[in-house]
């Protein structure tokens, strides 16, 4: 491509390998990010002054780019906040238990109760929810409590989080990493795929490692769990064990805190609380609409002449559902004590929002810098002028180095999202895979969103809370009192086994 390397290329090139060597050495990467963003600025521009304004401006443009995605996990926190004061998300799960007839349906219903729930609010809130409500009847019947931590890690912190179908927080962070912000849809729809075939081949394989402790139902399991360990000493435990090695992505931190209001599980499970007014309607109200939100999504696949939801339509009409029925379920708790109520969830939903997802600004706007779509306003070019695309400029000059196998590339991207992981965090990565898809997908003659979604799964599986101890995997750990570093060996093959499989999946189909 006659792409000539200068002192801006090799700055950029040392920004990216020094975030990426410090995910592998578990310690945050918003400072590198920063100063990694001031370096290129100031050799682009040999102003100290620009430099100082393109650091502002990478984390503006950022959250330009991001912030409708910060406003739908706003309005489902929110949305399950309102359902959480009537008792509503509860309500929702609580009938499972009368499924629990064994370990092995426990195992099968914990983990589908996990991923329908954190398809929709996130694992970080889901996770407490299910042990609170399921956790209790699962080893009532019999599953042993590594077992319940596997099911729930798998479905929740993994195939669940790793397509985000619903929300669709990470597959619009990979698209517009790529400099394809309308194939988040695509980009969704692959990670999807790819997700289910992870993880049931994770939660086979894992199956296959636990079923020798399944036990016939007893009210003895439950005890002998938890006379083991409180459920506070558990947690603390794990935060002790694992506290100096978390990343620059707090969920970890956040999903603790979430358990920690958390009540003691009775030994046996406990009836329902008297149903408030509206509650039970609430329960099935919810996930009634949002089922129908997924189907407006996916009838265009199907029939013919149905409108597609092009670009952030999808994430919108989500967001703007939760929204909604946020204000139904806080009319329905509160009365008219709504009008201050609702936007008290909409201000937790937001503060839950940027702690979640607001170290990702810096990073990003640090990545936006190699596409020459965003490095304009971030370096501060007149408008309307390109900016250098630093990413896909290197790729280019050094495009005859890389295997022209599309296997070989799909898996060269896969490692580099796990690497990416490795603090983690799961997001943080996104910004560079979704940039490295962009620019490597023309030269392995691959869709982008393929490379998009297969660097997805392997940034979020691993530190989404599967494979890394320092991640939410601590909170599942926690309430299912069983060690970390345990979980994690047990995770492993299983989760590696079905990443390689499905990294396989996706170059063969597309």
């Amino acid at each position: 491509m006659g792409v000539h390397l200068d002192a801006v290329h090799t700055v950029y090139l040392v920004g990216v390998a020094a975030i990426i060597l410090s995910m592998i050495l578990r310690a945050n990467v918003v400072v590198p990010a920063i100063i990694a963003t001031f370096a290129v600025a100031l050799t682009f521009s040999g102003s100290p002054l620009a430099a100082t304004v393109a650091v502002f401006n990478g984390s503006l443009v950022a959250a330009k780019e991001l912030f409708s995605i910060f406003l739908v996990i706003a309005f489902m926190t929110a949305l399950l906040n309102a359902l959480r004061s009537l008792g509503a998300d509860q309500r929702m799960v609580r009938p499972f238990q009368r499924v629990m007839t064994n370990g092995h349906v426990a195992y099968v219903v914990l983990a589908a109760i996990t991923y329908v729930i954190s398809l929709f609010f996130w694992p970080t809130p889901a996770v407490p929810l299910v042990a609170a409500t399921l956790l209790p009847a699962a080893i009532f019947a019999g599953l042993p409590a590594m077992g319940a931590a596997v099911a729930i890690a798998i479905a929740g912190q993994g195939m669940a989080l790793s397509s985000d179908y619903v929300i669709r927080v990470a597959p619009a962070i990979s698209a517009r990493a790529a400099g394809m912000a309308d194939a988040a849809g695509s980009i969704a729809d692959k990670t999807l795929v790819l997700s289910l075939v992870t993880g049931l081949v994770a939660l086979s394989l894992g199956y296959l490692s636990i079923r020798r402790g399944i036990k016939a139902p007893s009210p003895h399991h439950l005890a002998a769990w938890q006379e083991g360990a409180t459920l506070g000493a558990s947690l603390a435990e794990q935060r002790e064990q694992i506290a100096p090695n978390i990343g620059s992505f707090d969920k970890s931190v956040i999903a603790l805190r979430a358990a920690e209001g958390l009540p003691e599980a009775e030994a046996t499970p406990t009836p329902l609380p008297p149903a408030r007014p509206w509650c039970n309607a609430m329960a099935i109200l919810t996930p009634l609409v949002f089922l129908a939100v997924i189907a407006i999504m996916l009838a265009p696949k199907f029939i013919a002449g149905m409108p597609d939801l092009k670009g952030g339509d999808a994430a919108a009409l989500v967001g703007g559902a939760a929204a909604l029925m946020m204000l139904v379920a806080t009319f329905a708790a509160d009365g008219r004590r709504a009008m201050h109520t609702a936007a008290d969830h909409i201000i937790d939903g937001l503060v839950f929002s940027f702690r979640a997802m607001g170290t990702v600004l810096p990073i990003a706007g640090f990545f936006f810098l190699g596409a020459a779509e965003t490095s304009g306003p971030i370096l501060g070019l007149p408008t309307g002028t390109a900016g250098p695309g630093l990413l896909f400029e290197v790729i280019g000059a050094v495009q005859h180095l890389i295997p022209p196998s599309p296997m070989a590339v799909a898996f060269a991207v896969l490692i580099v999202g796990m690497i990416t992981g490795i603090d983690g965090s799961g997001f943080a990565g996104l910004p560079l895979t979704g940039a490295l898809s962009g620019a490597l997908g023309p030269v392995a003659q691959m869709d982008p969103t393929t490379l998009a979604a297969v660097g997805q799964m392997g940034a979020v599986w691993t530190g989404g809370g599967t494979l890394i101890a320092w991640s939410s995997l601590i909170a599942v750990a926690g309430f299912c009192r069983v060690p970390v570093l345990e979980a994690v060996r047990v995770l492993f093959l299983p989760v590696i086994a079905g990443l390689i499989l499905s990294t396989i999946v996706a170059v063969i189909l597309w």
